[in-house]
């Protein structure tokens, strides 16, 4: 019921918004988030739902951004246990909810829930309606896993790979598909009650810097995801304060 009330309302945003309507707020690449240091004792744990930009295709585990998550927290006091992951390179949103459904994480409840999906979907030629749909059954699962408050979920928008060698100077096509999609993501996200980080804007910086991609050309590298992570720690660490 939760998912097509979800749907229900994306729709209406998607195609009849009124021009003076309010939008919710969304955290992008130049807010400034305070830092925070734990003030609860509790053991914290964390899943993340995405493709190969959640795995860290190309650099190493403790590179990719739910590890340097886990570390970045752990720094600031919390007892952060490893992140579950599920993701694997190349998941489309439907190879996502397949995989949460087979996965051995079903009765689990996290402290909190980071998501990541969609390049695949716009890389394969997939619809943006089935993507309208299926990613907001992902996104009430994510809310499931984390103990139904929608204020333990960040979603993180998907980058523009179409800025790195992979995408051999395509950017004029691919960049403007992916804005679209996460058109998509943003509306979803905001009107379900997550949060939403924009770190689209962070994947562009690439096109004059090549330290931010992976030797393989296509992902970003460690210090790319570094950068979301100087977004992302604060606004967790906030939240898991919260009682």
């Amino acid at each position: 019921m939760r998912v097509l009330q979800i749907i229900l309302i994306t729709l209406t945003t998607l195609f009849g918004c009124k021009k003076n309507e309010a939008k919710p707020y969304v955290y992008t690449a130049t807010d400034t988030v305070s830092p925070t240091k734990a003030m609860t004792t509790d053991s914290i744990t964390y899943l993340a739902l995405g493709d190969s930009y959640t795995i860290g295709q190309s650099v190493s585990q403790s590179e990719s951004y739910p590890y340097q998550l886990t570390a970045a927290l752990t720094g600031a006091g919390f007892k952060t246990h490893n992140p579950d992951i599920i993701a694997v390179t190349g998941w489309t949103t439907d190879n996502l909810i397949a995989a949460i459904a087979a996965s051995p994480f079903q009765t689990k409840k996290y402290s909190f829930v980071t998501l990541l999906i969609g390049v695949n979907d716009q890389f394969q030629g997939m619809s943006q309606a089935n993507y309208t749909i299926k990613f907001a059954q992902v996104l009430n699962t994510a809310i499931s896993y984390a103990q139904g408050d929608p204020n333990r979920v960040f979603v993180l928008s998907i980058p523009d790979y179409g800025v790195t060698p992979f995408a051999d100077g395509n950017e004029a096509t691919i960049g403007p598909q992916i804005d679209q999609f996460n058109k998509i993501n943003e509306t979803i996200s905001t009107k379900a009650g997550v949060h939403y980080l924009n770190i689209t804007s962070i994947s562009r910086q690439a096109a004059n810097n090549s330290q931010l991609i992976a030797p393989d050309g296509l992902h970003p590298s460690g210090l790319m995801y570094s950068e979301w992570i100087t977004m992302l720690e604060p606004l967790v660490a906030a939240q898991l304060n919260k009682k």
